[in-house]
């Protein structure tokens, strides 16, 4: 793949299972070396444009490009850049660390001596050296999976399909996997991760695409998707709910804008185009009017709200509707 080029592109990619539509008309364009998160409900799609990227699925309609290849008519040449993670592991839990990703380097053709020292650069490059010589099965959740994805790694893809990378950890061995795959990333692998948690795409994705109902619905960096639902807002938490009314006038006329209200909560909320000013304006009203803050504070909206907005609902766990992806050969 040439230095500069994209490395996942797809045009108008439709699939239908029976009546349903899992994609309709999907683009996508994810540059080399970066993470795409792709986002959405439950029967989104988001399985399904990995699985047809991955060869796995054939699409009925448009064409994709993996690492320069397309992947309908050079399946075997797209197979060779790319490695896959499910959403389940695929570790063996009666053999070592060292000794699973032997093994699956052996499957993927590369000899005895080659296999060893792959594995051994993969347990250091995932921070699993210290643990090569013990059991999977006694492992944490975090280091299996680190393993698992490490497994996947063995031939060094160009790209990388994540379905569901963090499903079912904790937050400790959430943030172990991250660090992992910021690794990876910064060793120029390009990664595309479908996930139900949003503050993992906001962490770790360069640009996100939310699907529903197989389209596109929204496409950019966090940033920009965050700015398009109304940029920074200002939250009050009131000591007092009789103070409700009378600085939810306040914050209108500062802002300009209806707050949103939660009495029995005590807490208000607007948007604000001048988050300092505003700040300070809103500090200095309350202070003059007698009304007391437990908590005041300017804060750009989250992944979770633009997904609500864009959606109508609340991320969850995916079920795209077809089999799961499984881990993808990458040699022939």
């Amino acid at each position: 793949m040439a230095a500069g080029r994209d490395a996942v592109v797809t045009h108008g990619l439709g699939k239908r299972f029976g009546s349903k539509v899992a994609l309709a008309d999907f683009d996508l364009t994810v540059a080399e070396g970066s993470v795409c998160g792709l986002l959405g409900p439950n029967g989104a799609g988001k399985t399904t444009a990995v699985r047809v990227l991955a060869t796995l699925l054939r699409a009925d309609t448009g064409r994709a490009e993996v690492a320069g290849f397309d992947v309908a008519r050079e399946p075997g040449m797209v197979r060779r850049q790319i490695g896959l993670t499910g959403q389940q592991a695929t570790v063996d839990d009666i053999l070592t660390g060292r000794e699973n990703l032997i093994m699956w380097g052996q499957l993927f053709h590369l000899g005895s001596r080659a296999a060893a020292r792959r594995a051994d650069e993969l347990l250091e490059q995932f921070g699993l050296t210290d643990a090569a010589d013990r059991r999977a099965k006694l492992y944490s959740g975090g280091m299996r999976r680190r393993l698992d994805i490490a497994s996947s790694l063995v031939l060094a893809p160009r790209v990388f399909f994540l379905d569901e990378p963090t499903t079912g950890l904790d937050p400790r061995n959430r943030g172990e996997v991250w660090n992992a795959l910021r690794k990876l990333v910064a060793g120029g692998t390009t990664v595309l991760m479908t996930t139900q948690y949003l503050d993992e795409a906001d962490q770790l994705a360069d640009q996100i695409v939310v699907l529903d109902g197989g389209r596109t619905v929204a496409e950019g960096t966090p940033s920009q998707l965050k700015s398009a639902i109304g940029g920074d807002r200002i939250d009050i938490l009131l000591r007092d709910e009789a103070d409700v009314p009378a600085a939810t006038a306040l914050l209108a006329r500062i802002t300009g804008a209806e707050p949103e209200v939660d009495a029995p909560l005590r807490r208000l909320s607007a948007p604000v185009q001048d988050r300092v000013a505003a700040l300070t304006e809103v500090v200095r009203a309350l202070d003059h009017g007698g009304l007391v803050a437990e908590d005041i504070g300017v804060r750009r909206p989250t992944l979770d709200e633009v997904f609500l907005r864009l959606t109508g609902r609340p991320a969850e766990p995916s079920t795209d509707g077809e089999p799961e992806a499984e881990k993808a050969g990458v040699a022939a």
